[in-house]
C-alpha cells in the first residue's frame, strides 16, 4: 500500500516551526513509518515529486516570487496546513505593514534597488485556500503531531480553543495581573505554550495569537483603567509576533 506523502515548505520565516517537527525525535521516527516525508529541505536533500497528500507551510508571503510559489504549492497539495505565526498572521515581519517598507529597505541595505519585496507581509490564507491553521511562535510539537495524525485519518484536529489563562490554572500559576499588576495578554491569547511566561512572573506576549472570540478591547480598557500600562506600551504589547492578526491589529490601532 502506498504511504501518504508529506511535504514541508518554507517561506519568509526563521525556520523555528520546521525545527519543532525535527524536535519530535522518537515520534518523528514513528511518523516516518506511516508516511512518506517526500519534500522537507530542512531535513533532507531528497525530494519526491508531488502531488502531496499533506503540505505543511511555514512562513509569510513577502515577495512577488513567493506569492507565485504558494499558488504552485496549493495546486500540488490535497490538504494544506499553515504552521506558526508567520504563516497564519504574517509574523514579526508584518510590522512593515504599519509603515512604509521602502523606509526600512533604505536603512538596512546598501543598494535598495536590488531588493524585490512586497509592501506587506501577509499570511498564507490571504493568497490560497488553507485547510487548517496551527498557531504559535514557534508551534507546539505535540499539537503539530495531532494535526498530522488527524489529516491522515480524516478527522478534525483536537486542538484546544481556550486561552492561556486556562493553562495557568492547570499548572497552578497565580495570575500575574491580579497578584503582581503585570500587563498580560493571556486572557485573549490562544493556548498551546503551557503558560511559560506567567510561570516566570512575566505577562503573556501573545505568541499563539488571538483565541476564539478575544475581547481585546475589554482587556485593554481594564489594564489602562488600573494604570498597569501606558498607551505607547499597549500598542507595543499587541504588535509582536501576531501584529497583523485582525483582533490584535485592530486593538493596536486604537492606541496609536
Amino acid at each position: 500500500m502506498t504511504k501518504p506523502k508529506l511535504a514541508v515548505w518554507k517561506f519568509a520565516s526563521c525556520d523555528g516551526c520546521q525545527l519543532s517537527l525535527l524536535d519530535c525525535e522518537d515520534e518523528l521516527l514513528s511518523l516516518a513509518g506511516e508516511i512518506d516525508i517526500a519534500n522537507f529541505r530542512e531535513a533532507s536533500r531528497a525530494v519526491v515529486e508531488g502531488p502531496y497528500d499533506l503540505s505543511l507551510v511555514e512562513g509569510s508571503i513577502t515577495t512577488p516570487h513567493d506569492r507565485e510559489r504558494i499558488v504552485e504549492v496549493r495546486a500540488q497539495s490535497k490538504y494544506l496546513v499553515t504552521i506558526g505565526a508567520c504563516a497564519t498572521a504574517g509574523g514579526i515581519q508584518a510590522l512593515r505593514n504599519f509603515k512604509d517598507v521602502k523606509d526600512f529597505i533604505s536603512i538596512v541595505y546598501a543598494h535598495p534597488e536590488y531588493i524585490d519585496t512586497l509592501e506587506t507581509s501577509t499570511p498564507i490564507a490571504a493568497h490560497v485556500h488553507v485547510d487548517y491553521e496551527l498557531h504559535g511562535c514557534p508551534i507546539n510539537k505535540k499539537q503539530l503531531l495531532e494535526v498530522i495524525n488527524s489529516f491522515l485519518h480524516k478527522r478534525k484536529p483536537d486542538i484546544p480553543s481556550y486561552s492561556v489563562c486556562i493553562e495557568c490554572k492547570r499548572r497552578g500559576t497565580p495570575c500575574v495581573t491580579v497578584s503582581h499588576g503585570i500587563a498580560c495578554l493571556g486572557p485573549v491569547t490562544h493556548a498551546g505554550c503551557g503558560a511559560i511566561c506567567p510561570a516566570y512572573n512575566r505577562g503573556c506576549y501573545g505568541c499563539y495569537g488571538p483565541k476564539e472570540t478575544p475581547n481585546t478591547e475589554s482587556l485593554a480598557r481594564w489594564l489602562r483603567g488600573n494604570e498597569m500600562i501606558s498607551e505607547e506600551d499597549m500598542l507595543r504589547l499587541f504588535r509582536t509576533f501576531n501584529a497583523d492578526a485582525p483582533a490584535f491589529k485592530k486593538e493596536s490601532e486604537r492606541h496609536e
